[in-house]
């Protein structure tokens, strides 16, 4: 079995693992809402093909280092959403996140927990000095959530992001290292087992 073949990381409420072929028709329910995916280049799901080829593609991703997402996991109701890492840069130790969850999670300390745990992971395991996000410059949701997680608002880069046949402006975010150190997410209680994908081992 592959080193990375196994990963969990544990907080207070939430567990965040790798998706399996069984948590496909959780992910359609979730991620069926326009809603959910309004911002995204993707979706919403219409069929069960769509999240179980998301799920396919991730362990050969995992292992290029293209990206390495987790399923965030609710330890009474189940997969609520999916946060991960991507634009991984080995030389900068630098990253970006991502993240969504179901409408029924939002406003609710989901999104800080599993931020919390994906900051430990990113910062302690795979050696990371920064890791960034973005925003759709008209999701003053998303940036308020954003900031309320430590992360600065840097900048806008114009025409960023293809969406449909749109050129998108994006806000860019930011939280480095040092400053995690030293904010509430770093005092989140965080088990780490298994293995990083060596991949996104930087440092």
């Amino acid at each position: 079995m592959a080193a990375s073949a196994h990963l969990q990381v544990h907080g207070p409420t939430l567990t965040l693992r790798f998706p399996a072929a069984a948590d496909a028709p959780a992910l359609l329910q979730l991620a069926s809402d326009p809603a959910v995916t309004r911002w995204f280049s993707w979706g919403p799901y219409t069929s069960l093909d769509q999240p179980l080829g998301y799920i396919e593609r991730q362990e050969q991703r995992r292992t290029d280092g293209v990206q390495l997402d987790l399923l965030v996991v609710h330890r009474e109701a189940g997969p609520v959403g999916v946060i991960g890492l991507s634009e991984l840069s080995v030389r900068d130790r630098r990253a970006m996140i991502g993240t969504w969850l179901g409408r029924q999670w939002w406003g609710t300390g989901v999104n800080a927990e599993a931020k919390a745990l994906v900051f430990h992971l990113g910062f302690s395991w795979c050696g990371l000095v920064r890791i960034g996000a973005y925003s759709d410059v008209a999701n003053a949701r998303s940036r308020t959530a954003l900031s309320k997680v430590g992360l600065l608002h840097e900048g806008i880069l114009r025409g960023w992001h293809r969406h449909g046949v749109e050129q998108k402006d994006v806000n860019v975010h930011g939280l480095l290292r040092e400053d995690w150190l030293t904010s509430r997410l770093h005092d989140v209680p965080v088990r780490v087992e298994g293995a990083v994908p060596p991949a996104f081992v930087v440092g």
